[in-house]
């Protein structure tokens, strides 16, 4: 099992372009974005990539999860990902702000508040908030697409206050990707790399 989990690591560090050892490592020389990771899939595995559910058809069964359910799985999610840059104070300007994230083919929005030492769900309305679909979402987190992109092509909509969204987006940017924990970089890494793959077989079959 050691030897699989090795394997498993050192493939996705290659694939980031990331040093060869299993910890934390060094950034890319681009200190931004990750090289696109994901091989492309032969034209066999099409049809088994058309088997993966479209986000909005998880839409009814996530909406039912409890509220109180939802808000925790984000909170331990963004924890996961931005203890670092929360205890380094890279994220004081959320304090007592609200920003919402809005994930428009699962019908799911929460609003985010920097409180105290960690960022809460809350139920008052953002100040602004950003949209967009479940897979673009996840490329964002996963350092496969950049923000500008995904802007600029619309698939990233920020509606409310422009200064806040913006502030946000820019220091999220810039936040250490080689901070965050090696497995979550994997999980995220994969799972972004499965979900755009995805959509692609989906939309070549339509």
């Amino acid at each position: 099992m050691d030897a699989v989990l090795e394997a498993a690591i050192a493939d996705a560090r290659r694939a980031q372009g990331l040093a060869a050892d299993l910890d934390q490592g060094v950034p890319p020389a681009s200190g931004r974005m990750i090289p696109p990771a994901m091989q492309a899939h032969p034209a066999s595995a099409a049809r088994w990539l058309r088997l993966v559910p479209p986000p909005a058809r998880l839409a009814p069964f996530l909406r039912r999860l409890p509220q109180p359910l939802q808000r925790r799985l984000l909170e331990r999610a963004v924890a996961s990902v931005l203890a670092v840059p929360i205890a380094d104070g890279l994220l004081d300007f959320m304090h007592r702000r609200r920003l919402g994230i809005e994930v428009a083919d699962l019908g799911l929005r929460w609003t985010l508040e920097l409180r105290g030492t960690g960022l809460v769900a809350v139920d008052e309305a953002p100040e602004a908030c950003v949209r967009g679909s479940a897979t673009d979402l996840l490329l964002l987190a996963a350092r496969l697409e950049d923000a500008d992109t995904l802007f600029f092509q619309r698939r990233l909509v920020l509606t409310g206050d422009t200064e806040l969204g913006l502030t946000a987006r820019n220091v999220l940017d810039r936040l250490p990707w080689e901070r965050v924990p090696l497995a979550l970089r994997i999980v995220l890494h994969r799972a972004a790399g499965l979900a755009r793959d995805a959509r692609d077989a989906h939309r070549a079959a339509h």
